[in-house]
C-alpha cells in the first residue's frame, strides 16, 4: 500500500512541477517573439526542472531540406545534426505529427542512438498556430521508463502554449 501511495504522491509532485515551470516559461517569454530564443528558453528551463531528463531540446524542420530535422537549441551532450523524417523516435515524431513515449530507446526500431547512453525518451511534435510543424521537442533519460503519462500531458501543454 504504501508503495503505490509513494507512486501517485511521486505523480502528483510531478504533474505539479509541470504546471509550475509552465507558468514560469510563460512568464519569462512574455513578449518575446524570436522563436530560437523561445525554444532556448523551454529547453533550458525544462532541463533544470527535472531530475530524470539527460538529453532536453529541439530538433527543427530544415527549410533548406526535403523533410529534414536539422539540431535546435538544446541542452546535453552533443545530439545528432540532422534527422530525417522517419527515422528514430525524432523522425517518426516529424513524420507521424504524434507524441512518441518510448520506454526503451534500444527497442525502437531503427533508434538513433546519439548518446550511448540514453535509456528512454519522449518527443513531442510542435506546430505553429496554423498547424505547420515547427520542430520536434526530444527529451532523453539515462533511466529505462522514465517518461510516463504525465510527462507527455505537462509538455504537449507547454509546447502548445509556447509555440501554438
Amino acid at each position: 500500500m504504501a508503495e503505490a501511495f509513494n507512486d501517485k504522491t511521486l505523480t502528483a509532485d510531478k504533474a505539479a512541477r509541470y504546471a509550475e515551470v509552465a507558468q514560469e516559461i510563460a512568464s519569462v517569454l512574455d513578449g518575446e517573439g524570436n522563436l530560437t530564443a523561445r525554444m532556448a528558453t523551454v529547453a533550458s528551463m525544462l532541463a533544470s526542472s527535472f531530475d530524470h531528463y539527460f538529453w532536453t531540446g529541439f530538433y527543427v524542420v530544415d527549410p533548406t531540406k526535403d523533410r529534414e530535422l536539422v539540431v535546435g537549441p538544446y541542452q546535453g551532450t552533443l545530439g545528432c545534426l540532422r534527422i530525417a523524417y522517419g527515422r528514430g523516435v525524432c523522425g517518426t515524431a516529424a513524420e507521424t505529427g504524434q507524441t512518441q513515449l518510448v520506454e526503451d530507446v534500444h527497442a525502437f526500431p531503427g533508434h538513433i542512438a546519439c548518446d550511448s547512453r540514453s535509456a528512454s525518451e519522449i518527443v513531442v511534435p510542435v506546430f505553429d498556430a496554423a498547424g505547420t510543424l515547427l520542430a520536434v521537442f526530444d527529451v532523453d533519460s539515462d533511466r529505462p521508463a522514465a517518461f510516463d503519462a504525465v510527462d507527455r500531458q505537462g509538455l504537449e501543454f507547454i509546447l502548445k502554449a509556447t509555440f501554438a
